[in-house]
């Protein structure tokens, strides 16, 4: 009998000890995996003790109580969530999470949101592949890089850290996977925004917006749903090259509604249209022929902007720049920035146009030269290039003077003469003429020498006869001298009365004949003569004198009795 209740008792024994031991190594009690409220008890280093009125204590990690890098805002005597992750463990206490409190928590809130097709609060806080990590009040959430905003963004660190709305795309809980949309919730804010603002908007409305991107033509600008373009030419009254110079992302702007189409629903904004426009009165303030400085803002190959004040430039051609640079690029001339003295030459208000002068500002080289040379006067200066026509030479730094190769010797051929000059050689030579209107200087050298030639010019006249000395024989005629320095040319023609006679090859070099002079060309220092003239021009006179084809008497006998009376007044 006792031996039979000893059994009973050690039988017992061993069921409360199983039992014991299943507690403590965690069998499910019914606590497991619920959601229970507790008191904060104390606090120590790294643990919150909470009583969640179950006989063991349990604790929570402090850091469960605030997110990461923020101090945990929890006392003693708080009442707070806590999820049982298992009853007691191994040391006897219960094993709490905040942190899979507020999941439990979220999720059960956002499973209804996601149903209800509602946006849900969330923060952003960190970076992932693909994307970004949103807390949405304790559940994690999935945000792809192409739902973060309408347009892609460069710089994701301002929407980091602050509460913004959120749309939910898909949810799974069994693996914990929420993907979630900012850009959904921007997309349906702003075509509200923009029905509203579209409703109510008119040509002339001035707004105020905010730049939201910036391209090479222009900025577009977020009316609050809807964006317009702000051109790069209306957003101020002077040049602008690109947007950039005068506007930034993010930058809040007052502007007016230039262009509105409905049926588009495209807006074209303008900021310059709130200032004062600086092309009024601009003919009172600009008139031709006054002088004013101005900033090179631009440079092309027609010649270069100047900025007279902001909002008004002027253009200054190519052919205005100077003097003595011809076809030479602006750019070699002036320089972007540069501050420049110009005059106004004129002024269209109508066209927004100011013609400016930058040469007129400087003394005209080709006057000043006429004034400080007269025709005449004697030049020195260095040969800078020989062409197939002449010299030029050097005058000053920027203006050269032309001696044509008629100009270089009174008694060579202009290409024999040339081939005594080099360039750089230097030289003198006198002022033959100044045009400054075509900007040219005549000059000569031989001119510094009398002309050898000018008394014979002086001495002879058209229908004088000379006795010149054959040079050449040509297969057109014959050249001639006249007194050794003027030179003559015969035609074949010209050569003989008779025609039989009109043969050049029966003149010699050398050889002396008389002859008729026909013109006088004094600049060329060349005669025109004939041969054939001064024969007709004897006969006529022998008929004159001695008798006439009437009278009965030959032209033989005429001429007969003509060479007898010269013989014999010769002989007198």
């Amino acid at each position: 009998m006792a031996s039979a209740t000893t059994q009973t008792a050690d039988h017992f024994r061993g069921e409360d000890f199983a039992s014991l031991l299943d507690e403590t190594l965690g069998r499910d009690t019914g606590f497991d995996g619920s959601v229970v409220r507790g008191r904060v008890v104390r606090l120590t280093d790294d643990y919150a003790i909470v009583d969640v009125g179950l006989k063991s204590e349990g604790r929570v990690a402090l850091r469960e109580f605030a997110p990461q890098g923020v101090k945990p805002e929890v006392k003693p005597g708080d009442i707070v969530e806590l999820y049982v992750e298992r009853y007691e463990d191994r040391d006897g206490s219960i094993v709490l999470s905040r942190e899979k409190a507020r999941r439990e928590e979220a999720w059960t809130s956002l499973e209804k949101a996601f149903e209800a097709n509602h946006r849900v609060n969330g923060t952003i806080y960190g970076r992932v592949k693909g994307g970004f990590t949103v807390d949405l009040g304790g559940a994690m959430a999935f945000l792809p890089g192409s739902q973060v905003d309408i347009r892609p963004v460069r710089d994701v660190s301002p929407l980091m850290g602050v509460p913004q709305p959120f749309q939910i795309l898909k949810m799974d809980r069994a693996r914990g996977n929420i993907v979630v949309s900012r850009r959904a919730v921007l997309e349906e804010t702003r075509a509200e925004q923009r029905s509203e603002l579209i409703q109510g908007l008119t040509e002339g409305m001035i707004l105020d917006g905010v730049v939201k991107n910036i391209t090479d033509y222009g900025a577009f600008v977020d009316l609050g749903g809807v964006d317009g373009l702000l051109h790069v030419t209306d957003i101020a009254w002077k040049r602008i090259n690109h947007p950039s110079e005068a506007l930034q992302i993010g930058q809040p702007v007052r502007v007016q509604v230039i262009r509105f189409n409905p049926e588009t629903q495209r807006i074209s904004l303008g900021m310059k249209q709130l200032e004062a426009d600086p092309w009024e009165n601009v003919a009172l303030k600009y008139p031709p022929g006054a002088r004013f400085t101005g900033r090179v803002t631009n440079i092309t190959d027609y010649g270069a902007f100047v900025e007279l004040e902001p909002g008004v430039e002027g253009l200054v051609h190519v052919s205005e720049m100077s003097w003595t640079k011809k076809n030479v690029h602006p750019g070699k001339i002036v320089a972007t920035s540069q501050e420049v003295d110009v005059m106004v030459l004129d002024v269209d208000s109508a066209k927004r146009r100011i013609s400016l002068g930058l040469k007129q500002v400087q003394r005209n080289p080709w006057e000043q030269f006429a004034e400080e040379h007269k025709v005449g006067s004697t030049v020195e200066g260095e040969i800078r290039n020989i062409t197939e026509f002449g010299l030029f030479i050097g005058l000053s730094a920027d203006i050269d003077g032309m001696v044509h190769m008629s100009d270089l010797s009174w008694d060579e051929p202009g290409e024999e003469a040339m081939k005594h000059y080099e360039k750089g050689q230097v030289v003198k030579a006198k002022v033959l003429d100044v045009d400054v209107e075509k900007e040219r200087i005549s000059l000569g050298i031989k001119q510094l020498q009398e002309d050898p030639a000018a008394d014979a010019l002086a001495s002879v006249q058209k229908g004088s006869i000379v006795t010149c000395t054959v040079t050449a024989v040509q297969t057109n005629g014959i050249e001639v001298k006249v007194d050794d320095v003027l030179t003559g040319f015969i035609r074949r023609a010209e050569l003989a009365r008779d025609k039989a006679e009109q043969r050049p090859e029966r003149f010699a070099v050398g050889e002396r004949v008389d002859a008729k002079i026909i013109s006088v060309d004094r600049a060329a220092r060349k005669l025109a003569l004939t041969i054939k003239g001064r024969e007709v021009e004897e006969d006529k006179q022998a008929i004159n004198e001695y008798g006439s084809a009437d009278s009965g008497a030959s032209l033989g006998d005429i001429l007969g009795a003509a060479i007898r009376r010269r013989n014999t007044d010769g002989e007198d």
